[in-house]
Order: C-alpha cells, then structure tokens, then sequence
C-alpha cells in the first residue's frame, strides 16, 4: 500500500510537473502572435508613410506639366496635348524641372528632423502619428482639386510633411521593439515606393485622370492610423515596463548632456563610411533629361516609368535583408556614384540606342539605393547600444534626407543648362 501511495504520489508529482511544463506554452504563442502583429504591423506603417512621398514624385511631370481642363478631369492618354515647354531642346523640357517638386517633397522632411531634436520629443508618438495621417489625406487631396502649380506643390509639401514626421517617429519607435521590426519597416517602406509608381502609373495608363488617381489612394492615411493604433502590440509585450519606457522616452530631448556608457562591443555613433552610404546624392531628380524619341512612350510616361522602376529595385533590395546582409555598405554608395556618372555621359551625349537600357539601369540604381538604406539601418541596429539607438535612427534619417536635398539642389541648374542645349 505505501508502495502503491509511493508510486501514485510520483505519478501525481510527475503530472503535476508536466502541467508545470505545459504552462508557459500559450504565453509562447501569444509572443509569437505578438511578433507577427507587430512585424505586419511596421510593413504597413511603412508603406503608408512613404505611400505619399512616392506618388507625388510619380506625378511630378504631371503636376509641373499642369494638363487641366475645365473642372480639374482631364485625362491622361498616350498622347498627351502639347504642353508648353523648350522645343528648341533635345530634352523635351519642362520651364520648370521636376527637381522642384522633389525639393517640396523633401525640404520639409528635411527641416522636421534637424528640428526633432529640439521639441519632438515633447509629443508622446500617438499625436505625432494622427498628424502625419491627416497631412497625408490633406496632401492627396490639395493636388487632386488644385487648379495651379503653386497650390500643387503645396499639398506636396503636406505630403513631406507627413512623411518626415512619420519617419522619425516610427523609426525612433523601432527602439523598443525586437530589432527585427526595422527590416519589416525598410521593406515597407520599398513596398510604398514600388505599390505608389505602380498605381500611378497603371490608374493613369487604364484612362483615369489624376485628380481621380490621388482620391482613389485616400485610404492609405486610413491605413496608416489603424496599423499604429490597432495592430501594433504595446511594447510592454515584448518587454515589462516598454510601454512606459517608451511614452517617457518620448518626451525626453533626443541629445542628452550625458551619454550613458555604451555596451561592450557596441558603437554610439556611425563610421565615416556608414556616414557617407547614408549621405548619397540621388539620381531621381534627372530623370526628366532621359527622353528618348523613339518609342511608343509618351515623355510623362517615361518619367512615371523610370520611378517604377526604380522603385521596384528599392522594394526588391529592402526586403532582401534576411536572405542578404551587406557590412561594407559604402561599396554600395560607391556604385551609385558610377551610375550617376554614366547616366549623366548619356544625357550629353545620347549613345544609348533603346529606352530599355535605361530601364535596366535605374531599376539597378534602385537595388543599390535600397540595399543601402536597409543595411546602413541594420548595421546602426546591432552596432549601437540600447540607450544610443533611437538617438541613432533619428540621427541617420538626416543624412539621407540632407543627400536627397542636395540632388535635388544640384539638379536645378543642371536641368536649366541642359534644357538650353540645342
């Protein structure tokens, strides 16, 4: 008997541990449904805040060409009313270059991060994402009943707006989160750039005018706000005590007076060559000056042709981190500096027979840039510490945005000089 109590005593024991072990399963799948909420969650918040930004470098031409007829609907065709521009040049300019738009587009990102800084930090993220979605609505809907240049490119500025504010947000908001998140968010974000040519360019080809076009994207910004508010899991998820530590985080400057030591092994700050990867000059603001004569394509066509593209190789590239991880990523920064230089050869002197070389070359263009981007943001995550790396990410959105400028900068005069070519 005291046997048989023995043995039930272990039996009952040995249930009792196997219960024990069973515990922690639904917790593990509940982290597991949090990771994929979260990791869904980030693609889309990428791909909403950059969903803007695209579309209104896509309609560039269109926006400087301003082809309106009475009520804001006319359409765009293969071929287009003749709209004023130089036609004493080979390049079949605009008096305008579309580097202007990319400036609008860019400038105000540009002045949201260097002043970040100084007083974002005291908006908790929540308010910060309500406004980049309404920037975002107001944006498409400006352009979309404008019946000037000068109003068109103000509801581009809405869109810079939206977009700069939410890239430093989401970004700084990555810091509290498993690192994976920011691949998910670089994917995203090529995702907007690939998803906002391609609908440009294919609601426009189908007959719809882009007043129509810009109303249909209306529920991006939907979108945008119900992934931050709906699917994103609290940080305190991943991490007891996050949420707080997030929202207090927030309203901290993002420039301490005392740095916190950094972990062993860990950097606090980017290498010279991580610097320069980030700090590139882009080539999109030329590609106007890629006209070529002999093909069915229309010349804004071509443009919106030459953005998908490139932005297919960007999607392509940013989701390439987990099967592909570059360390030297200034190699990278490097070849795109050899495209510019070759692309730039062409413009002047044109011994590129076929439209389709230059296809293959900026969809080339477009995998370097995003390789770049998504490995300089990977290598920030693993190489800083826990306390420097919001600061980090934050920091690093300057630089990219400071090189946009700067192309965008340089391609006024250029564009105004070749423009005089005959």
């Amino acid at each position: 008997m005291g046997g048989c109590a023995g043995s039930r005593r272990r039996r009952l024991s040995d249930s009792e541990g196997e219960e024990t072990v069973r515990e922690p399963r639904p917790p593990l799948l509940d982290h597991q449904g949090a990771h994929w909420k979260n990791a869904v969650g980030f693609w889309l918040l990428g791909l909403c805040n950059n969903f803007s930004y695209v579309v209104m470098l896509s309609a560039a031409h269109d926006i400087l060409s301003h082809e309106r007829t009475s009520g804001n609907q006319s359409h765009v065709d293969p071929g287009p009313a003749p709209i004023p521009h130089n036609s004493s040049s080979r390049f079949d300019c605009n008096s305008v270059s579309t580097a202007a738009v990319l400036l609008a587009d860019i400038l105000p990102t540009l002045v949201i991060k260097l002043l970040a800084p100084l007083g974002l930090h005291l908006l908790p993220y929540s308010p910060r994402v309500l406004v980049s979605g309404i920037c975002a609505a107001g944006s498409f809907v400006l352009v979309a009943f404008s019946h000037s240049v000068g109003t068109s490119l103000c509801g581009v500025v809405l869109a810079s707006i939206s977009s700069g504010l939410g890239e430093v947000t989401f970004l700084s908001l990555t810091a509290f989160y498993p690192r994976a998140v920011i691949s998910w968010w670089s994917s995203g974000t090529g995702g907007a750039g690939l998803l906002g040519a391609l609908s440009y360019l294919g609601l426009t080809q189908a007959g719809l005018s882009p007043q129509q076009t810009l109303l249909s994207m209306l529920g991006i910004p939907a979108l945008l706000l119900a992934s931050y508010f709906l699917l994103l899991t609290s940080p305190e998820a991943q991490d007891p005590g996050g949420e707080e530590e997030a929202e207090s985080s927030a309203r901290q400057p993002l420039i301490r007076t005392e740095a916190p030591e950094s972990k062993p092994g860990s950097s606090s700050s980017l290498s010279l060559r991580e610097r320069w990867t980030v700090f590139k000059v882009r080539m999109m603001a030329g590609f106007e000056l890629l006209f070529f004569r002999n093909t069915s394509l229309s010349h804004a066509q071509q443009y919106r042709w030459y953005q998908m593209l490139y932005q297919a190789g960007v999607f392509a590239s940013r989701s390439s981190l987990r099967c592909c991880h570059i360390r030297f990523t200034w190699a990278l920064a490097l070849l795109q500096c050899l495209n510019l230089a070759f692309l730039l050869a062409d413009v002047w002197f044109g011994f590129l027979p076929s439209i389709y070389f230059v296809f293959l070359i900026i969809l080339y263009e477009g995998l370097l840039g995003g390789a770049a981007y998504v490995n300089t943001f990977h290598n920030i995550a693993l190489e800083t510490s826990d306390e420097h790396r919001e600061f980090a990410m934050a920091a690093t959105c300057i630089s990219d945005t400071l090189g946009i400028s700067l192309s965008g900068l340089l391609a006024l005069p250029l564009h105004d000089f070749l423009c005089q070519l005959s």
